[in-house]
């Protein structure tokens, strides 16, 4: 009688362990042509249209992902934002590459995002989500990421065509995948 019990309770030691861990892990890869480790998560963050700016059905809205990336070049970090747009049948979006057209929303309140680069010949940080969107890096600092993994509140606002912002909020709540990001890339403290 007690031999099957030993089994389920291994197994429900199991799943207690793994509970807690982030839904999306952080991913470290060796660019082989430039040397250049790239830390990101295994998936970017998936952002939809804030409810009050859904002007067509789910489905056919455009999506926002982004990611957090540290770049290592032999022990020289730096740190962007990656940010990937799908459009869709809704309204159009501007250049996300101009001035101003992106702005990341935290509790705190809004911050400019500015255009940042990838090093030069590193490879891409993500996979296009789609071949036809819109993709960029933005320059991020460590105190940064450090309050977007602190917010309650994650926002982007991207400007459209016509000049008016459109509010793209996560799917999911960011906080656990990017905590895990930071304790991941050693820049937790302090």
């Amino acid at each position: 009688m007690r031999t099957p019990l030993i089994p389920v309770v291994f197994l429900l030691g199991l799943a207690a362990g793994c509970a807690g861990q982030p839904t999306v892990k952080p991913i470290e890869v060796l660019d082989q042509r430039t040397g250049i480790t790239l830390g990101t998560i295994k998936e970017p963050i998936e952002l939809m249209p804030a409810p009050d700016n859904l002007l067509v059905t789910h489905r056919r809205g455009t999506f926002v992902y982004l990611g957090p990336v540290e770049w290592n070049r032999s022990g020289d970090l730096s740190y962007g934002l990656w940010i990937h747009i799908a459009p869709g049948n809704d309204k159009p979006l501007g250049d996300i590459r101009a001035a101003g057209a992106v702005t990341l929303i935290l509790d705190e309140g809004p911050s400019t995002l500015s255009l940042g680069e990838a090093p030069k010949n590193a490879g891409d940080a993500y996979k296009l989500v789609v071949s036809w969107g819109q993709s960029a890096y933005f320059g991020v600092t460590v105190d940064m990421l450090r309050r977007m993994a602190a917010s309650s509140k994650l926002g982007l606002d991207v400007r459209a065509v016509d000049g008016s912002l459109i509010r793209f909020s996560p799917t999911l709540d960011t906080r656990a995948t990017l905590q895990g990001y930071l304790q991941a890339r050693g820049i937790t403290g302090d």
